[in-house]
């Protein structure tokens, strides 16, 4: 039998809504990274007035959207700015509403 990963996962005949797309994706990847270390560049940094902190999270071949909430930019730290090289660890997941996907 073969290991295909449509078939476990029930997309092979059954057709998704967008909102169901998303939704699996997310639970995918929470489920496969529960926490995870990454390293790269911190570019495009923002700091509303929620006390949220956005970031890019970037190296010489990909980048990812990342957002430190509150009360974790509150334990930061060193001062964080454009060009930053860091390691971070988080979770990872998917804002469903508006996951940009290819």
């Amino acid at each position: 039998m073969r290991n295909d990963p449509f078939q476990r996962l029930g997309l092979d005949r059954e057709v998704l809504t967008v909102s169901q797309l998303n939704q699996r994706a997310r639970l995918l990847l929470e489920d496969v990274f529960p926490q995870v270390w990454v390293e790269g560049e911190l570019s495009n940094l923002a700091r509303p007035a929620s006390g949220h902190v956005y970031f890019t999270l970037k190296d010489s071949n990909a980048q990812i959207r990342c957002a430190l909430f509150r009360q974790n930019a509150l334990r930061v730290r060193q001062a964080l700015r454009d060009g930053l090289a860091v390691k971070v660890r988080g979770k990872i997941s998917l804002f469903e509403d508006a996951a940009t996907t290819s």
